[in-house]
């Protein structure tokens, strides 16, 4: 295990040259009692996935993650910290990236110029003493995009800004996101919810126009109005009924 230096203290990653989920292996962990925190992180993986079961392609010179934690937060609120990864990516990519590129996507994509960068997938479960163990992962593109995606994929590597010859090597990235992850969850435990709430709305991509939540039940159509305190999507239907989407897939645009 290689140390890695948050801030607050020293994460351990475990590498792999190939494994099949980074998620997978983190569940099997926190099933099997492990508390961390532990990153594990692989070079390839042959079965990443993504939220809603989607294959999340990866592959030698990306960023396959994946961060083991316990939290005593009740579920709901534990939730909120995908908010806080995707803002923590967001700061990673801005650094090799311009800025104005880099958007944020409900609920919890990073986007670099309307493509998108990275995804985040949390997986949780409840351990005997009765906290959660959280599975965090997360995948960021930094040297090549995949294709065949619904959403059409970009890397850094397209989008240097300039003085930056290169992206990041993964384990550079996963040090860099580590101690940006480390502050902001500081943050977030001191302040709540509020800033990190007004920093990915202004950060957001789609907010106050048109979109599609694709649910269970199928379709609805609306506008886009805002993150409600807890993180969930304030859709106004075309019926004029608000709507609160807490969980599902929103595509921006349209008429």
């Amino acid at each position: 295990m290689d140390g890695i230096d948050t801030g607050l203290g020293t994460v351990p990653a475990l590498w792999f040259q190939e494994i099949g989920s980074t998620n997978a292996e983190a569940r099997r962990l926190g099933e099997g009692g492990e508390a961390g925190p532990l990153w594990i992180a692989a070079h390839r993986q042959t079965a990443g996935r993504g939220r809603r079961g989607r294959a999340w392609e990866s592959g030698s010179g990306n960023l396959s993650a994946t961060l083991l934690a316990v939290t005593s937060r009740p579920p709901a609120e534990a939730a909120q910290l995908s908010f806080v990864v995707a803002l923590a990516v967001r700061e990673l990519a801005a650094g090799y990236a311009p800025e104005s590129l880099l958007r944020v996507k409900w609920p919890n994509d990073v986007l670099l110029d309307g493509r998108k960068l990275s995804g985040v997938l949390i997986e949780s479960g409840r351990r005997p003493g009765g906290e959660l163990w959280m599975a965090i992962g997360v995948g960021v593109n930094l040297a090549w995009a995949p294709t065949g995606m619904e959403l059409p994929a970009t890397s850094l590597a397209a989008h240097l800004k300039a003085g930056i010859l290169e992206p990041p090597a993964p384990e550079a990235a996963l040090e860099a996101l580590s101690r940006i992850l480390a502050r902001r969850v500081s943050d977030w435990s001191a302040s709540g919810f509020g800033a990190v709430r007004e920093e990915w709305t202004r950060a957001a991509a789609g907010m106050g126009g048109r979109c599609v939540a694709r649910l269970g039940e199928g379709e609805l159509p609306g506008l886009a109005e805002g993150l409600d305190v807890d993180g969930a999507l304030l859709l106004r239907l075309d019926s004029g009924e608000l709507r609160r989407i807490t969980a599902g897939d929103v595509f921006f645009g349209g008429p």
